[in-house]
């Protein structure tokens, strides 16, 4: 005879556990806890086997009947229902741990002696700042390239098209992984060539030369209230024109100050090569300043809310914007300034300056010179350079 919903609900426990039959081997396994379990037992192969359908009142009898039905047509068809559930259970439970995050944040790693640390730190926090909050928690397999093209326009509202290239084609290096790796089959930012807005890329914000004597005025009389190490930090960008990350990350086991250099190591140069960078007595003075402030920490520049941490890769940008330069004025504009300023008042050749700024070599003959090559002329570039500058104080 049949269960009705009245007899489920008033089934006490007892002792043991007892069984309630419902028809075509489904029953209901009564707990002396008093929970309440449909089981369906079948045969396939010849081998009794038990299929778990769910617990009761959360699935009611229709539902078991359902799932009970559903099982015995797997039957019919030669397919093992509980083998079934349990590939299920298995590759859901996969899904879920192969998010998009975890399987990015896994490229990432295995990409660190790769790339820069530095590369790999600005990824990591633009993926942060703008697709792990909307995307990070899918399970890669589940990302559709309409669901990925609503991320990437947010980006694109703000105005920030170049960050949402670069975050598109960072998406699609992780689901090539997740392909090579088994966890997904395909690649929806390939879908999305041509969906982006096109845009005009233009030359980082930097300052005529005219305009130096200006900024240096605004940095020192210091009226935006700077901190003394994020003007430190700013002269020092100016003075060795280095790129913004390989200044705030600078360790002071980089720096030597008796013999007057700072040595970059090639995991934190763009080109991965290690990179001299002569200095001035002008850059030896504040360095030494910062020595007195922050000797006893790794890092030249710390974050002023956690030490341990270096100085935000934000920090210079916004202290260009306290200083009225917004929009004009940019911590890689500096190196262009250098460039034009050096050629034009100092007369120096574009292949010394271009040394010193560290670019990679646009052909293999050029490539294979000496990283050190040019350095005494660099040397004595570095420090006219830094007496220009001073001069320009002094006005």
């Amino acid at each position: 005879m049949s269960l009705t919903d009245f007899k489920c609900k008033n089934a006490k426990p007892k002792d043991k556990p007892y069984k309630l039959a419902d028809g075509q081997g489904m029953y209901l396994d009564v707990r002396p806890n008093g929970s309440k379990y449909w089981r369906l037992k079948y045969r396939f192969h010849g081998k009794e086997k038990l299929l778990a359908l769910g617990v009761y009142p959360e699935v009611s009898i229709s539902e078991a009947r359902d799932k009970k039905a559903s099982a015995r047509k797997q039957i019919s068809e030669g397919i093992d229902p509980s083998l079934l559930k349990q590939k299920e259970k298995i590759l859901s439970q996969q899904s879920q741990e192969n998010t998009f995050k975890v399987i990015a944040l896994e490229l990432l790693d295995k990409k660190k002696g790769v790339l820069t640390e530095a590369h790999i730190n600005t990824t990591t926090n633009r993926l942060e700042k703008d697709v792990f909050p909307f995307l990070g928690a899918y399970p890669v397999t589940e990302i559709t390239p309409p669901i990925l093209l609503q991320v990437i326009r947010k980006i694109e509202k703000r105005g920030a098209y170049d960050v949402a290239k670069r975050n598109l084609q960072v998406c699609s290096q992780v689901f090539r992984y997740a392909i090579q790796t088994g966890r997904a089959e395909r690649d929806p930012a390939a879908d999305l060539r041509g969906a982006l807005t096109q845009y005009k890329k233009g030359h980082f914000a930097a300052l005529d030369v005219k305009e130096l004597p200006d900024l240096l005025t605004a940095l020192n009389e210091n009226k935006a209230r700077l901190y003394p190490q994020t003007i430190y930090a700013t002269q020092l960008l100016l003075l060795t024109f280095v790129r913004t990350s390989e200044l705030i990350q600078a360790k002071w086991s980089e720096i030597d100050l008796e013999g007057k250099q700072w040595v970059i190591p090639a995991h934190r140069m763009k080109m991965r090569k290690e990179h001299i960078v002569p200095l001035s007595s002008q850059s030896v003075e504040l360095f030494t300043k910062l020595k007195e402030m922050n000797g006893h920490r790794d890092w030249v520049f710390p974050n002023q809310v956690r030490p341990a941490k270096p100085m935000s890769n934000n920090t210079i940008l916004s202290t260009f914007k306290r200083l009225g330069y917004a929009g004009r004025m940019t911590g890689h504009g500096c190196r262009a300034l250098a460039m034009s300023a050096i050629k034009e008042k100092l007369g120096y050749r574009h292949e010394v300056i271009d040394r010193q700024l560290a670019h990679g070599h646009k052909n293999s003959i050029n490539a294979a010179y000496d990283r050190a090559q040019f350095l005494d002329e660099r040397t004595k570039m570095m420090q006219e350079w830094a007496d220009y500058m001073e001069g320009l104080n002094d006005r």
